[in-house]
């Protein structure tokens, strides 16, 4: 089957997670019920632009938003370029498909004020547990890694040398991301608790109370009960401490493409929505600062 085909590809070619993959499974399913439902059409091969231009409308007008609607887009542009180059059928019926404009929102961030409140003032126990929520905290914050890269950090990949951690990113690109003297001190103490109070045979850095491999939730859970210790920002998850990490970095002097390289973002016009905040705090200093303003 073609969708079996392209869904191989993708994992194996192109090494895209699991995560990734089942997305693009789920849209193209959606597709062939509506293609089914619809047009009693049971191949994907056989789905023409007027049918995909179809679909598109009755999303919309479903309430689906068009950031989901551009990614079901996205989905089947590929998927039908691939049936093209795989001779399964002659035309691109995506060729002439637009997609709805998405108003794009200023990243979220915690104010520099916050943070130094978080970690001046809260109080982290120094036992197995304190350390370890401090740490998943502060190397989210003076990282800016993703929360799936922390929970796949082994102490293997921390270089207490070269004040590094070497960490597994999208489509399983490895970088390392210096860390600060203070962070590695911490982590050395809770490296040492670890293998005192809860002794297991585990490669990840990070373990749950149990010695259990991070998982997603836990993380989650763990930051969105500190940030609300500081903050009244609605959302309150790791990725807020990703956006917090790269719009503190600009506001205090550093260059797009460093940011860029720490984040890992494969092109710089992914890093560049960090500069509207920047601007921002521009405007309001400049607000403050001049006689006619």
């Amino acid at each position: 089957m073609p969708k079996s085909s392209f869904l191989n590809f993708l994992k194996s070619e192109r090494r895209y997670s699991n995560h990734t993959i089942i997305a693009y499974q789920n849209d193209l399913e959606q597709l062939e019920l509506f293609a089914k439902s619809e047009f009693e059409i049971e191949d994907l091969r056989k789905v023409n632009f007027a049918i995909l231009r179809s679909w598109m409308v009755a999303l919309l007008e479903s309430g689906i938003s068009a950031k989901s609607i551009n990614r079901k887009i996205s989905t089947c542009k590929s998927f039908y370029t691939f049936l093209l180059r795989n001779n399964e059928i002659e035309n691109l019926p995506t060729s002439k498909l637009s997609t709805p404009k998405v108003k794009k929102a200023l990243p979220k961030f915690v104010k520099e004020n916050e943070m130094e409140n978080l970690f001046q003032n809260l109080t982290f126990p120094e036992n197995y547990e304190g350390l370890r929520d401090f740490l998943i905290v502060e190397i989210l914050y003076s990282s800016g890694m993703r929360l799936s890269e922390l929970i796949g950090v082994k102490i293997e990949d921390i270089n207490f040398e070269e004040s590094t951690i070497k960490v597994l990113g999208k489509r399983n690109k490895e970088r390392l991301i210096p860390i600060h003297l203070n962070l590695l001190s911490k982590i050395k103490t809770w490296l040492a608790f670890r293998s005192e109070i809860n002794p297991v045979d585990s490669d990840y850095f990070l373990l749950t109370d149990t010695g259990k491999k991070l998982y997603p939730k836990f993380v989650y859970r763990k930051v969105n009960y500190y940030l609300g210790q500081v903050t009244t920002l609605q959302k309150k998850s790791p990725h807020i401490l990703r956006h917090t990490f790269a719009t503190h970095m600009l506001n205090n002097g550093a260059e797009l493409n460093t940011i860029k390289e720490i984040l890992g973002h494969s092109n710089l016009s992914a890093t560049q929505i960090y500069t509207h905040n920047s601007i921002e705090k521009l405007k309001n200093i400049y607000k403050q600062a001049h006689p006619r303003a």
